[in-house]
């Protein structure tokens, strides 16, 4: 599972596409998604969109207009509550103190991440300021894990989310993923991103993210190596 996240009633904000993840020559996935809120009513009993219709006009035409991502969960209303995972026997994490680089490299891993430096790793926690994840009660090895970098402000792009193998279809992946966000909008973050790959969109849409929202498109600089000289090439090059 790779990642993932919010936009308030507001216009989005239109972030610069982010730098690649924790992998060295890894470009993120080509499918970015955008967290959306649920549009604002204009009446108070009515749960359509706010500017009302299945139609929309562009240059004269009626278009359908595009369904609506599902809403944010709020906390009370967690697919996951906090009981239910104390019950499992897991513990919720919300910093980088007590994890262990070495097993979370090991789900990463496991998950379908290339293995990852250590030092990297944990340079990259230390400048996430926001991150959930969730510890096996008996071991306290990661299980979960997701985390977000932004300006605290205006945009954060969730990155590396990933369930070991071993706990995956629990559910394990959501409930650290909603309350990641639940944060990240709870700190007035208004714009939340995230790069996807296709077969995993299906589990970021019931969240309340979408691909490509108001024709938003996500762009990634890749700086590219040079091609290898040819051997002939090189020694001749030594020579001189």
């Amino acid at each position: 599972m790779t990642s993932s996240s919010p936009l308030l009633s507001s216009p989005p904000q239109k972030p610069s596409p982010p730098p690649s993840s924790l992998g060295d020559n890894q470009l993120p996935s080509p499918l970015p998604l955008r967290h959306r809120r649920r549009p604002r009513s204009s009446s108070r009993g009515s749960g359509g969109a706010a500017r009302g219709g299945d139609e929309h006009r562009e240059n004269g035409h009626r278009l359908p207009r595009r369904p609506p991502a599902a809403p944010p969960r709020r906390r009370g209303d967690l697919l996951h509550p906090d009981e239910e995972l104390e019950r499992r026997g897991l513990s919720l994490r919300r910093t980088a103190a007590g994890l262990d680089i070495e097993a979370l490299n090991s789900v990463f891993f496991r998950a379908g991440f290339p293995r990852r430096d250590p030092v990297k790793i944990r340079r990259a926690l230390e400048n996430s300021p926001s991150m959930v994840w969730l510890a096996d009660g008996s071991s306290g090895r990661p299980v979960a894990f997701a985390r977000a970098a932004g300006d605290g402000v205006f945009n954060a792009v969730v990155w590396d989310v990933a369930v070991d193998p071993d706990f995956q279809g629990l559910g394990l992946g959501k409930a650290v993923m909603e309350r990641l966000v639940e944060d990240l909008r709870s700190g007035g973050v208004c714009n939340i991103a995230l790069y996807a790959e296709p077969k995993v969109v299906g589990f970021y849409r019931p969240l309340g993210f979408a691909a490509d929202p108001d024709g938003i498109k996500g762009m990634v600089y890749a700086r590219k190596q040079p091609p290898p000289l040819p051997p002939g090439v090189m020694e001749g090059r030594k020579r001189k």
